[in-house]
């Protein structure tokens, strides 16, 4: 009998199908849609000592990452904790850097990495040790914890040359392979604008490979952006000067793990003429799948401030037309940050501020940035430097500093989980 029903059941779908050859796909969708469930808010009280914002990541086991860059009166020092998502209270955080290698400032947190055997990897700019009075002369440091972020070894170099200049500006991500990618903004040549440079580390970070130039005339302060895709491609983002001062967001890519890189690819073609250096970088993902993801900041070509999204199904060789996120027209939209699962889930976060506030905004897209729910306000009180990062469990979270209570920030931290729900109740929506 049971079988009996099991065939009838499986003859009505096939029947549907054949009226309807649509029907097939559209009773998948509407079963039911996975929707993101906020989990209650934590908070990692700072008091009075100021701090750059909060770097995150997720692991494939659900604990949260956490790093940040923090004033100790007498220097800048990195800390690193680790905690599960919905755990009460905070663990003892744990200073990555000897202290003769301290961080260079706050306006922007160190870059944070997971590996693929439980390593974590933090990278920082430290002060050139021969700056003698020059304010942006750095070394960068890659420091490596290799017992899933007990203890961390000291730093290695990354840096290759000895010209004391800057050296900043960084990212880094890891391959499946386990091979760490950084990118950075490096000024060694002398030129008016600095170039982007790339470097690698095989053997878990314990060495980097010889710098590698990857493009000249770099926007000096807008932070570069790395990702990996599954199939091993290494994509870089920065904003690159063109004749003119028009600044446009770029995408070049590796084939053969970061050993050379094609020619960078304009993303938006937004033609923001700009004199001088936004100080807003760019963010990067790629899905299971091989689609590439870029969202940005720009102004061009109208002087509206915006952020967008745009799509690659090509490994970054063309992209698709943008989108914009933002909605609301009465606040200045700024610092956009992006997180992509390998199903293609997408979460953007980014800074709304206005003459009297400032908001931390987000939006998700469960369908591969086909649409996006409506932008949804995190924050209670003044916040900035937001933050996003997801984990292929079905597990995201985002942070942020805000302002709890005056005048000491907290960092903020929001878990996201992804559940069942009717499609019906779905709010997707195309932007």
């Amino acid at each position: 009998m049971q079988t009996q029903r099991i065939l009838s059941a499986l003859l009505a779908l096939v029947f549907l199908f054949l009226l309807n050859p649509d029907s097939g796909k559209a009773l998948g969708e509407n079963l039911t849609r996975l929707t993101p469930h906020l989990g209650d808010k934590r908070i990692l009280h700072h008091g009075k000592n100021k701090t750059s914002g909060p770097a995150i990541q997720i692991d494939e086991q659900g604990a949260l990452h956490l790093a940040w860059t923090q004033d100790g009166h007498d220097q800048l020092n990195i800390y690193y904790l680790q905690s599960q998502l919905t755990e009460d209270g905070f663990p003892k955080p744990i200073q990555v850097n000897p202290s003769i290698q301290f961080a260079t400032s706050l306006h922007e947190p160190p870059a944070l990495a997971l590996g693929p055997h439980r390593e974590v990897y933090v990278l920082w700019p430290a002060p050139h040790p021969h700056a003698d009075g020059k304010p942006f002369a750095s070394i960068l440091n890659l420091s490596r914890s290799l017992d899933g972020g007990r203890t961390f070894l000291p730093p290695t170099r990354v840096n290759d040359d000895e010209v004391v200049t800057g050296h900043s500006f960084d990212h880094l991500a890891t391959a499946p392979n386990g091979t760490i990618h950084i990118a950075w903004i490096d000024a060694r040549e002398g030129k008016k604008d600095p170039a982007t440079y790339t470097a690698r580390s095989l053997d878990r970070g314990s060495t980097i490979t010889k710098n590698l130039k990857i493009d000249d005339s770099t926007c000096v302060c807008c932070r570069t952006s790395v990702a990996t895709s599954p199939d091993g491609t290494v994509y870089v983002t920065w904003r690159k000067i063109f004749p003119g001062n028009v600044r446009e967001t770029v995408v070049a890519r590796s084939k053969n793990g970061g050993q050379s890189f094609d020619p960078a690819v304009i993303v938006g073609h937004d033609q923001w003429v700009f004199a001088g250096c936004p100080h807003r970088p760019a963010s990067l993902g790629a899905d299971g799948q091989g689609r590439l993801y870029v969202s940005w900041y720009t102004e061009g070509p109208d002087d509206t401030p915006g952020v967008y999204l745009a799509t690659s199904d090509d490994q970054g060789l063309t992209f698709t037309a943008r989108t914009m996120l933002n909605t609301s027209k009465g606040t200045f939209p700024d610092h956009p940050q992006m997180a992509v699962d390998d199903q293609g889930r997408i979460l953007v976060i980014w800074e709304e501020q206005s003459p009297v506030r400032r908001e931390i905004v987000m939006r998700y897209s469960l369908d591969r940035g086909k649409t996006f729910i409506a932008p949804q306000k995190l924050n209670i009180k003044k916040a900035q430097h937001p933050a996003v990062a997801i984990n292929n469990q079905g597990q995201a979270i985002f942070a942020w500093q805000e302002q709890i209570a005056f005048p000491n920030w907290s960092t903020v931290l929001q878990p996201v989980s992804f559940e069942e729900h009717p499609a019906h109740t779905a709010t997707a929506r195309t932007p």
